[in-house]
């Protein structure tokens, strides 16, 4: 006996099966994204939780929830669960326009409706009109994205120094040791170069965009982190153009001088263009 209960005479109280941890994770489905399709196929054992669950579809007329059974309810942003949320929707794109759900996203079962019929009712029956748009919109469309960073910082600050006469000037007095200068003064040379630094980073950002201009529908402007970045930058490409994009990125590249270093990723989901809310009734 399976379950290593003991068997009971009729009509007494009976020993319950305790749910193993599977059949919870049943009663749960992480949702990756939404995709156009019909058929509920099976993409494999590559469900995040590292226990190799199925990924699976859930239709709904002509599109389609990709999920696995979840074995939590909340997900830490770790790369080991942010890459499978990743791996998974890139899988999809191969052969499926893809709307990305928040990440961490899990739908349960309630009140006795198993959560697939849930996701099947609540997601993509009532959101359907809207879930057909954006489908329509990102169809032969995909992401690339882009970093550019400043190589050599020493050039830059020296760049900095020679564009403008009042940084020159107030450095040339704080390095000769002027008497009349103090630590506000330090401070107020910071700030110019902060400040010029900061415009020299957009006037290039511009002139990256400007050799990219044409060869994109919509451009997102992600965080700068440090000095050296020029530009954090996503594109949404239509498919048919990728090669001319690639083609303008190799040219900023060669075309730098040693001057920049370009950080080229793609084709990857639209990220930066569509995140999926989702959270069902009771959930929200």
């Amino acid at each position: 006996m399976g379950t290593g209960a003991e068997l009971t005479p009729a009509g007494a109280d009976r020993v319950q099966p305790q749910s193993t941890p599977q059949a919870v994770a049943e009663d749960r489905q992480y949702i990756y994204c939404i995709t156009d399709s019909e058929e509920e196929k099976t993409l494999g054992p590559v469900g995040i939780g590292d226990r190799d669950d199925p990924v699976q579809m859930v239709c709904y007329r002509d599109i389609a929830a990709v999920v696995s059974p979840s074995p939590l309810e909340k997900y830490s942003i770790s790369r080991e669960h942010t890459m499978a949320h990743q791996h998974v929707m890139e899988t999809v794109m191969g052969e499926h326009t893809v709307l990305p759900v928040r990440f961490g996203t899990v739908a349960k079962s309630r009140n006795g409706v198993g959560v697939r019929e849930r996701i099947r009712a609540e997601v993509l029956e009532q959101r359907y009109e809207e879930l057909k748009g954006l489908l329509l919109e990102m169809k032969d469309k995909t992401e690339l994205g882009l970093k550019a960073l400043w190589i050599q910082m020493d050039k830059i600050f020296q760049e900095i120094v020679e564009e403008s006469g009042q940084i020159k000037r107030l450095k040339e007095r704080i390095a000769a040791g002027h008497e009349s200068l103090g630590h506000g003064d330090r401070l107020a040379l910071g700030e110019m170069v902060k400040e010029a630094l900061d415009a020299k980073r957009i006037k290039e950002e511009t002139a990256i965009l400007s050799v990219l201009k044409g060869a994109y529908v919509e451009h997102r402007r992600n965080k700068i982190m440090g000095d050296r970045m020029i530009t954090n930058s996503a594109f949404l490409v239509e498919t048919d153009r990728t090669g001319a994009f690639d083609e303008l990125v190799n040219w900023l590249s060669q075309t730098s001088e040693g001057r920049m270093h370009l950080k080229y990723v793609g084709p990857v989901p639209p990220c930066n263009f569509v995140e999926l809310v989702i959270a069902l009734e009771g959930e929200r």
